[in-house]
C-alpha cells in the first residue's frame, strides 16, 4: 500500500470529484505535499485529519495484538523472552515491519533503515505523518560483510565478485542497503554468485555462513564471534523499536522497556559485542496527534 495518494485516490477515498479534491488542496483544507508538478496526498495524514473532523460519540479503537515486527535484532529477540513481556514476533524485515504497524497488525516495529540525515525517522514520517508513534532508540549497531570461517581474502565490497554470497530478503533494511552499496561500486546481484533461497534473520545469515553454504553475507557483527565468522565492518547503524504511543505505556511494553534499562541486558550487550547502548531510551520522534 502506497505511502501516498493520488488525486483520484483522494477524491475516491472521500466520495467526491476530483475537481472538488483539487479545491481541497489549493485551499490548504487537506494534507498535502508537490513533488514534481503532482500533488501527492499523505495517507496517514489524511486519515488523522478525517479523524480530528468527526463529531459524535468517540468510539475506542480495536486492541493492538502484541506483536513486534519489523526487523530481526539477536540482542532485542534475547530481551523480549527474557523479560517475560509477553509480547510476540514477527520478523520480516523493517519495511514490513512498517506496513504491519500501518496497518495495526503489531503494536511496535523494530528499524534500521539508513537515510541520508540519520536512521528511521523520515521514513516512520513518510508512512505515519504525525501519527501518534514514539521512536525509541534501542542501541548502535555494527554492520559488515560477515565472512565464512576460512574465507580471508575478502575485504572489501568489490571483492564479492564472483563470490558465493547470501542475501536477505527484499523488506530488509539491511538488503536494500546492501544493493545499493554494490550500485555505489559499479556492481549489481548479477556480479555475485548469489546463492539459493535467502536469510530471513540475521541469525539465519550467520548460520549458513557457519556452515558454509556461502563465503559472505551483509549481517551484523554482534553475531561474527558467536559463529566464528570472519568480519569486514562498514557501517554503524541505529536500532529503533517504532511504537504506538497507546501501546507504549501498555504493561507488555513497560516490561520491555523496564528490561532494556537493567544490568542484565546491558551485560547481554557486551557478551555478544558490537553494540553501543550509549542512546538507549532517546526519543527521536513523537508524533503529534492522536
Amino acid at each position: 500500500m502506497s505511502q501516498y495518494l493520488t488525486t483520484r485516490e483522494l477524491a475516491d477515498l472521500l466520495r467526491i470529484g476530483e475537481r472538488k479534491a483539487y479545491d481541497l488542496a489549493s485551499s490548504g483544507e487537506v494534507p498535502c505535499v508537490r513533488a514534481m508538478g503532482k500533488l501527492l496526498f499523505p495517507r496517514a495524514e489524511v486519515v488523522a485529519w478525517l479523524n480530528a473532523s468527526r463529531s459524535g460519540p468517540q468510539v475506542a479503537e480495536p486492541p493492538l495484538p502484541p506483536i513486534v515486527a519489523g526487523s530481526h535484532d539477536p540482542l532485542l529477540d534475547w530481551a523480549l523472552r527474557e523479560s517475560g513481556s509477553g509480547l510476540a514476533t514477527y520478523y520480516d524485515g523493517s519495511f514490513d515491519g512498517l506496513t504491519r504497524l500501518s496497518e495495526r497488525k503489531a503494536q511496535a516495529a523494530v528499524l534500521h533503515i539508513h537515510e541520508d540525515d540519520g536512521f528511521n525517522k523520515n521514513s516512520l514520517r513518510d508512512a505515519f505523518g504525525e501519527a501518534p508513534v514514539i521512536l525509541y532508540e534501542v542501541a548502535r549497531r555494527e554492520r559488515g560483510l560477515l565472512l565464512a570461517p576460512g574465507v580471508t581474502d575478502i575485504k572489501a565490497f568489490e571483492d564479492l565478485k564472483s563470490r558465493r554470497v547470501i542475501l536477505r530478503q527484499d523488506s530488509a533494511a539491511s538488503q536494500r542497503l546492501f544493493d545499493t552499496q554494490l550500485e555505489s561500486h559499479g556492481m549489481t546481484r548479477d556480479d555475485l554468485d548469489v546463492q539459493p533461497g535467502c536469510a530471513r534473520t540475521e541469525e539465519e545469515l550467520a548460520i549458513a555462513l557457519h556452515d558454509q553454504k556461502a563465503e559472505a553475507g551483509f549481517g551484523l557483527g554482534a553475531l561474527a564471534k558467536l559463529y566464528n565468522l570472519g568480519i569486514v565492518p562498514t557501517h554503524s547503524e541505529r536500532l529503533d523499536l517504532a511504537i504506538w504511543r497507546r501501546a507504549f505505556f501498555d504493561p507488555p511494553m513497560q516490561k520491555l522497556m523496564t528490561f532494556l534499562r537493567s544490568e542484565q541486558f546491558s551485560l547481554r550487550a557486551r557478551e555478544f559485542g558490537g553494540y553501543d547502548l550509549s542512546g538507549l531510551g532517546a526519543i527521536h520522534h513523537n508524533g503529534a496527534s492522536g
